[in-house]
């Protein structure tokens, strides 16, 4: 693989940037990713979520922010479809590197859009989502959020939920446990018969967020061959920090490598989705956590972590 395409990101929030401003484009914005900013930061393929947002949910239904934000993202993508691609599956990734293109993977973040439909998932899939996050920070059909209260955190999938867990597995979907409660994400490894991830997701015992995962966790999500997204946001890296720090980034990468299995691990950026300053700046700044990081894991294991383990997940569940 061509070292300048080494980046599988599991995580960002770039769509709906594009969308609530008209005038901001995939090619070139002041946000943390561009088309520009990817080629820089050697991306090789991104998974760019339709977060379900609050905001618009206050006038509009979920299931419409997916239509409206969606046709965004096939705009911009045959825009430029000089510099990249729509991936469904590894083999697509694995045509647009010989092309020198990167590849976008759509997916959804918080499952509030299927609503009680079923139908939904396999919609969706057919529209190209290829990972779908079960829930964001509320109570939706299929499940509870991750939560500060103990009990609440305990709470398992719903029936309909199992039941969407069962489904994506049959699709081929990723199934995304980041903001998921406890409950629910020991109810996935439970429920599903193929691997999962934690697409933007840290570890806990280095930051007390309810949104990291547990030593546990990140144990059972490596024994079940699943990948965790290393998130960049300073709130999950580090307590109390608004700045986040690439020194925080490979403490959390080099604890969850030893937790999870070097083999479970990779990035989930959060970029755009990410109010704090951030030391790298943005996805130019890929390279300088690799410089980082390259003090702690071995080029082959540095591989892995960038995109090795990301396409195998990839191969195994879609």
């Amino acid at each position: 693989m061509e070292n300048t395409m080494r980046m599988i990101d599991l995580h960002c929030d770039t769509l709906l940037n594009c969308y609530r401003d008209g005038q901001c484009e995939l090619l070139d914005n002041p946000g943390h990713i561009s088309l520009r900013k990817m080629k820089e930061g050697g991306a090789l393929a991104q998974f760019f979520a339709i977060y379900i947002s609050r905001n618009e949910m206050k006038t509009m239904d979920p299931y419409e922010i997916f239509q409206e934000v969606y046709k965004v993202y096939q705009i911009e993508l045959e825009k430029n479809k000089d510099l990249i691609l729509p991936a469904y599956c590894a083999a697509d990734i694995q045509k647009n590197i010989e092309l020198n293109k990167m590849s976008a993977l759509l997916s959804i973040e918080d499952g509030v859009v299927l609503s009680d439909q079923m139908e939904r998932v396999e919609e969706f899939y057919q529209k190209g989502v290829r990972l779908l996050t079960l829930t964001w920070n509320f109570e939706n059909t299929i499940g509870f959020p991750c939560s500060k209260d103990e009990k609440a955190h305990q709470m398992g999938l719903k029936p309909f939920g199992i039941h969407v867990v069962e489904e994506m597995n049959r699709l081929g979907m990723l199934i995304d446990v980041s903001h998921l409660s406890e409950g629910g994400f020991y109810d996935v490894a439970k429920y599903s018969k193929k691997p999962f991830v934690a697409s933007h997701s840290c570890a806990r015992a280095l930051c007390n967020h309810q949104r990291n995962l547990t030593d546990e966790q990140l144990k059972t999500l490596g024994e079940k061959g699943g990948v965790v997204g290393v998130n960049f946001c300073a709130s999950f890296l580090k307590e109390g920090a608004s700045r986040s720090m690439i020194d925080d980034i490979v403490a959390h990468t080099v604890y969850m490598a030893d937790k999870a299995g070097v083999e479970s691990i990779g990035f989930g950026s959060d970029f755009d989705g990410i109010d704090d300053e951030l030391e790298m700046k943005d996805y130019s700044g890929y390279l300088m956590l690799l410089n980082a990081l390259s003090k702690h894991f071995k080029a082959v294991e540095l591989d892995k972590i960038c995109n090795g383990n990301a396409m195998r997940i990839i191969k195994d569940c879609l």
